[in-house]
This record gives structure tokens, sequence and C-alpha cells, in this order.
């Protein structure tokens, strides 16, 4: 039986979809399966580690039929995370994907760094705002409120763990994600020699108005 969409915690049997969203989004807001040949490259730096060492904090978008069709997922220590990271997830997936030999040369070796480097999480810029997150919605999805919703929710589980704030990092090119970060009161966050990627962030509170 179909309800109206609502937003619940990830459940194991979400993994699939939340893969599948991963993907579709991956790429500044758009599909990434054309770069990445391996569909798994990506949830498995950017959503598996989340879901599996941070529960707590991974919820979803269900459509009423019980099919995520969005997500956010956060950490509220992101040092805490990076060290989880490495001593726990990385060696369940780096036979799949090893770090490459050389420099990186193909999209999937520039990926698989990034794998390799959870530490590149970690600066003492972001002190202030010790948790991060990721959201992403399937393009039927978006405008349509569920984005703030489910920011609304994380917030809410951060502020109620204790966060002060919150942090993320995004790809310049995806603009309309940035005037939807900037809608919800996120702001710029002063990192020196940031790439081609925005850090924003905002105190973590009940409400993305608040």
């Amino acid at each position: 039986m179909e309800t109206a969409p609502f937003i619940r915690r990830y459940r194991p049997t979400d993994r699939d979809r939340l893969a599948d969203i991963c993907v579709r989004t991956a790429h500044e807001g758009g599909d990434s399966s054309a770069l990445y040949p391996d569909p798994e490259l990506m949830p498995t730096i950017f959503a598996y580690p989340y879901v599996e060492l941070e529960p707590d904090f991974a919820f979803v978008l269900d459509d009423g039929s019980g099919r995520a069709v969005g997500y956010v997922l956060g950490v509220p220590d992101t040092a805490a995370f990076a060290t989880r990271f490495r001593e726990e997830w990385l060696p369940r997936v780096a036979e799949r994907f090893p770090a490459p030999a050389g420099e990186a040369g193909t999209p999937t070796e520039s990926m698989t760094v990034l794998l390799h480097t959870p530490e590149r999480m970690v600066r003492g810029e972001l002190a202030g705002h010790p948790a991060h997150l990721h959201i992403d919605l399937l393009p039927s999805w978006q405008g349509r409120g569920h984005g703030r919703a489910l920011m609304d929710t994380l917030l809410g589980a951060l502020h109620a763990h204790g966060v002060p704030a919150v942090h993320l990092c995004m790809v310049r090119a995806n603009t309309a994600a940035r005037a939807f970060y900037d809608r919800l009161g996120f702001e710029p966050l002063d990192v020196p020699d940031p790439g081609p990627v925005w850090y924003l962030g905002r105190r973590a509170s009940r409400s993305s108005s608040a």
C-alpha cells in the first residue's frame, strides 16, 4: 500500500537504492555512470561507509512505497570518522579498489585516491564545524521541499547529539546545489586553496530555518 512520501531511517534493504541515487547524482549533481564504469565506486566512497559506520545519522526519503528516492548522510565527528574509515572501512574495499600505483590518470583513479586518503576530510579550518554531511535526491524529487525536510531531520539529529555545527564540501560547478544550501543558511567557510570546491557550514539546530 502506497502512502505519501516520508522520511525515515536508512535500512540495510535500502542499500541498492542508496547506490543508485549516489551514482545518478555524483557528477556535479547529475549521472556519473559514464565516468566511472564500476557502479560500486562512488557509493563505496560517499555512501556505504556512512551507513555502515554512522547509521544513526542516515535518513532516506521514502516515495511512499518503500523505495528510497533520496538520502542525507552525516557524521557527528569528522576526525573520528576519518580514523574509522581508514581502520574499519578501507580494509573491506581496498582489494576491489586498490590505490593507483602512480599519478592518477583517469576519473576512476582520481576517485580511488580519495578513497585511500580519508584524512583529506580533516582540516583545521573546519574544527568549529566538526560534523559533515552528504545529501542527494533523484532529479524528479528535487525542488519539492524534500531536500529541506531531509536536512531538517539530520540537523535535528546532530543537535540532539550535542554537535554545534556542520559542514559540507561541494563542487563549484553544481550551481543549483549552491543555491539550495544558501537558502538553508549555509555560509562559505574560509579554507585556503580548496580547489574546484566550496566548503560551506552552518550551526546544527532543530530546523534549517533556525
